[in-house]
């Protein structure tokens, strides 16, 4: 199973069955979180799961695809959606600093006092934050732009990185009004990300983007200019377009595209390996609402990511009518089967929730 978090809130079940899948394909409730967000999966097998509302950090005890527990590690935290773990510790990310769980494996049931690796901006606008280790070791924190449209100081609309103590912190890259999803590529090693657009220019303007960093010190234009062209109608007279880098690909007016993850696992057919599967919570203010999709398969050139898509936006699932924020809509997914067999792991919710492999 592929793992995508479906978040529902105040439902005892979710309609499932009103999933749109591929042929073949089945889902199916793995596990019940609520206000589920964020996950991260440890080399034993535990799943820890940030949230928004809740305030609270959960870990799903797991085996042989099934869940053996769910412990809550964690309360009353200020939208701790970022989880990663390294080397035994768990991080958790709240809006203003990131916190690290040493030896979170062993006390599951009476967790340590968190360290504060780092902290950050207060602002709850944009303020909740996915984070990741990338494959240089460091971990990458983004804060998001404070406001809908606005010129903000360095250190927001940015992704940073700095080392697991906090030591070394830089900025990656600017110009991102608001990330929370990115991963890198399996083969090259660059950096993918999603970046939700800007409010207020109409229904079908801007565009979500999905970008890749290969590099660091890139500026992707928030916000002076939104997807390929769009020049900004109050701040755009500051720069150019041609300025910025521009996206790998435009994800559609307001989709909210959160997580997104490059499948490298082998339980699904051929033809998603190397692709990146995209969770789009949906629209909420567009005049015809685009809904949920539960994620999208992007094909990414392998010899140089950077040049171009193949194969683009392929859906893999979507919500139909009554699957909607309020029903459960996809937040974030995971890339691989991890020591999974037949069945390839899945996400969450108030439940988690797995994408099946087609029947042979």
């Amino acid at each position: 199973m592929i793992p995508v978090f479906l978040s529902a809130k105040g439902e005892s079940s979710l309609p499932l069955e009103k999933i749109r899948l591929p042929a073949g394909f089945e889902i199916r409730v793995f596990a019940r979180i609520p206000d589920a967000r964020s996950l991260s999966r440890s080399p034993k097998g535990t799943l820890f799961v940030g949230t928004r509302e809740d305030g609270g950090v959960y870990a799903v005890r797991d085996d042989s695809g099934r869940p053996e527990s769910v412990v809550r590690i964690a309360r009353g935290l200020n939208m701790p959606n970022g989880v990663a773990f390294r080397d035994g510790a768990l991080y958790v990310a709240e809006v203003h600093r990131v916190l690290r769980y040493d030896a979170i494996e062993s006390r599951l049931e009476n967790p340590p006092s968190p360290a504060v690796v780092r902290e950050f901006p207060p602002d709850h606008h944009h303020g909740w934050k996915f984070i990741a280790f990338g494959p240089d070791g460091l971990l990458y924190v983004p804060v998001g732009a404070p406001c809908n449209i606005c010129q903000p100081e360095p250190i927001y609309a940015a992704i940073h990185r700095m080392r697991p103590d906090g030591s070394g912190f830089e900025t990656f890259a600017r110009g991102i009004r608001n990330t929370v999803g990115f991963d890198w590529h399996p083969d090259t090693h660059e950096l993918w990300f999603t970046d939700n657009g800007r409010d207020m220019l109409g229904d079908d303007v801007p565009p979500d983007e999905l970008n890749v960093a290969p590099r660091a010190g890139m500026d992707f234009g928030f916000p002076t200019c939104h997807g390929r062209n769009i020049s900004d109608p109050g701040l755009g007279r500051r720069r150019p377009c041609s300025a910025t880098t521009p996206p790998a690909l435009e994800l559609g007016p307001h989709v909210a595209a959160l997580g997104m993850r490059f499948y490298t696992g082998r339980t699904f057919p051929e033809k998603y390996r190397g692709g990146i599967f995209i969770a789009e919570h949906g629209s909420w203010n567009r005049t015809h609402k685009i809904q949920d999709r539960v994620p999208r398969d992007v094909r990414a050139a392998p010899e140089r990511p950077a040049r171009g898509i193949r194969g683009l936006r392929r859906r893999m699932a979507a919500g139909r009518e009554g699957v909607g924020p309020s029903r459960g809509s996809p937040v974030h997914s995971r890339r691989r089967d991890a020591r999974l067999r037949r069945r390839e792991r899945n996400d969450l919710s108030n439940f988690l929730s797995g994408l099946d492999s087609p029947k042979q």
